[in-house]
């Protein structure tokens, strides 16, 4: 195969569709509604896909792992943001040093893991 792929765009679904789009509007992320019960959310080369839908087991094991050129930066701005202070559910985990490099964690108000790294 000789192609060139753009990009990777997963979709992930929400508990609450209002409060997940607030909360990746405050992550940073741009949001473009696309219809009343889907957005996709964009910063930089990334973007993913807002659901309105909820199934409990496919939100709770639905992890995404995003590379990041700092992982010590990427963390101090999220602890600036205050999320878990203002989502119910949301967590961030401090970052944890691994044999293949580094990674803090935050899980959305849904229950999505999002892991924020750097390879070594």
């Amino acid at each position: 195969m000789n192609r060139k792929i753009k990009s990777i765009r997963p979709f992930i679904g929400s508990k609450n569709f209002e409060i997940a789009r607030s909360f990746y509007r405050d992550l940073g992320f741009e949001e473009i509604v696309l219809d009343a019960k889907m957005s996709v959310f964009k910063t930089e080369e990334i973007a993913f896909y807002l659901q309105d839908y909820y199934d409990k087991n496919w939100i709770e094991n639905t992890m995404i792992f995003v590379e990041v050129e700092n992982v010590e930066l990427y963390y101090s701005e999220l602890l600036a943001l205050n999320l878990p202070q203002k989502y119910e559910g949301v967590k961030l985990t401090p970052i944890k040093y691994l044999d293949w490099g580094s990674e803090c964690f935050l899980h959305d108000p849904s229950g999505v893991l999002w892991h924020f790294g750097k390879f070594k």
